[in-house]
């Protein structure tokens, strides 16, 4: 399989999971309610709701960059900067939707084949304690694109469980509906 038959497909059904999970908040609290959700985390020494989200997004723009060799753009290193900074600015559930469909409007402009370079082609993956990996492209997209992606994923999806959002299996993966046979669904 592609890099990009992998990756694109998956952060593009999965942004939009999020972002129906944020729509449901919404329409399941009162508006202040629902814009203190942001600022909401799982533990003291996490980050919160609104850096999740920010953090999803990084993850599905990044490998765009660093599998073709490019330089990050500038409203990618924004784009973090905002989520370190979040716990003082959580901003509103309205950005957090704009940064959802930013990132969805990347993902469903690239070509079929956008993110298909070598799979062995050898990837530099500094973090910004210092750390540096050396990867392959495939062990890049397996091992850390996607891994750091549904981490931020499912951590948005548990705080949202916490501050009482009604969500289900059928949020998490609406996307599998398309799949199914209608004669098993059950009356239940």
């Amino acid at each position: 399989m592609s890099l990009t038959k992998l990756l694109v497909p998956t952060y593009v059904q999965m942004l939009k999971a999020l972002s129906g999970w944020l729509k449901k908040a919404e329409a399941q609290m009162p508006k202040e309610n629902a814009e203190a959700l942001l600022a909401a985390r799982l533990a003291p020494d996490m980050f919160p709701l609104s850096t999740q989200i920010r953090f999803v997004c990084v993850q599905a723009q990044e490998p765009i960059y660093r599998l073709r060799g490019e330089a990050f753009p500038e409203s990618l290193h924004q784009l973090v900067d905002e989520g370190r900074d979040a716990i003082d600015k959580p901003g509103s559930l309205a950005e957090a939707q704009a940064r959802i469909h930013e990132a969805l409007d990347l993902l469903e402009g690239l070509v079929t084949d956008a993110l298909d370079a070598d799979p062995d082609a050898p990837i530099v993956h500094e973090l910004p304690s210092g750390m540096i990996f050396d990867l392959t492209a495939e062990q890049y997209a397996r091992d850390w694109t996607l891994a750091q992606f549904y981490f931020h994923l499912m951590t948005a999806y548990a705080i949202l469980r916490s501050e009482k959002v009604e969500l289900g299996k059928v949020d998490y993966i609406p996307h599998m509906l398309g799949f199914l046979r209608p004669e098993t669904i059950s009356e239940a």
